[in-house]
C-alpha cells in the first residue's frame, strides 16, 4: 500500500513539476522586449563571460571565465569557447550553429547528443540540448535548458537549467560580455 501511495505521490509531483516547468517555456512571450537579441550578431566576435555551477540544492560549486570568439557566413556561425573553471580544469567547445529562419536555429558541439534547438524572440533566444557531463570519469546525458537574455548591446546574462530524467541536477548563471 505505502508502494502504491508514493508512486502516486511521485507522479502527481512529476505532474506538476511538468507544468509550472513549461510555464515560461516559449520565447515568443518576449517578442516585443528590446533590445532585440540576434544571435548572428550578439555572438559575432569576442566576447567574455564569468560564471557560476550550482548543485540542485543551489549550493555554488564552481566559478569559472570564458573567452569566445564568433565567426558566421551569413546564417552559419561557429562559437568557439575557452572556459577556465575555479578547481583549474579547462575545457574547449566548438559549436556549429545554423539560423533555420530569423527566429529558429540549430547548434551542435562535439559533445551534444545531437543537435540543440533554439529559438530568438524579442531580447530572449532559449536553447535546449543533451550535453555529455564527465563527472570524475564517468560520462552522464545532462538535459539543458539555456535562457540568454540581452541587457544591452554589450552585456547578456545566461541562465540556464540542468536535468536528468526530469529533476534539476544543477544550475549555471553566466553573464556576458560583447568586447
Amino acid at each position: 500500500m505505502k508502494i502504491k501511495q508514493t508512486l502516486i505521490a511521485m507522479s502527481l509531483i512529476s505532474s506538476l513539476s511538468f507544468l509550472f516547468g513549461c510555464a515560461n517555456s516559449d520565447p515568443k512571450i518576449y517578442a516585443k522586449n528590446s533590445p532585440k537579441l540576434d544571435v548572428r550578431n550578439y555572438l559575432n566576435g569576442d566576447l567574455e563571460a564569468e560564471g557560476i555551477l550550482q548543485d540542485r540544492s543551489g549550493k555554488v560549486i564552481k566559478t569559472f571565465t570564458v573567452k569566445m570568439k564568433g565567426t558566421w557566413t551569413g546564417n552559419d556561425g561557429k562559437l568557439a569557447e575557452d572556459f577556465i573553471f575555479s578547481d583549474g580544469k579547462k575545457d574547449h567547445r566548438d559549436w556549429e550553429i545554423k539560423m533555420l529562419d530569423d527566429n529558429n536555429f540549430t547548434a551542435k558541439a562535439h559533445d551534444t547528443v545531437g543537435s540543440a534547438k533554439g529559438e530568438q524572440y524579442g531580447n530572449a533566444m532559449k536553447m535546449a540540448y543533451v550535453l555529455k557531463v564527465d563527472v570524475d570519469g564517468k560520462k552522464y546525458d545532462i538535459a539543458i535548458t539555456d535562457w540568454i537574455y540581452l541587457v544591452d548591446d554589450k552585456t547578456a546574462i545566461n541562465v540556464s537549467k540542468m536535468t536528468k530524467f526530469g529533476f534539476t541536477v544543477g544550475n549555471l548563471t553566466i553573464s556576458f560580455r560583447k568586447l
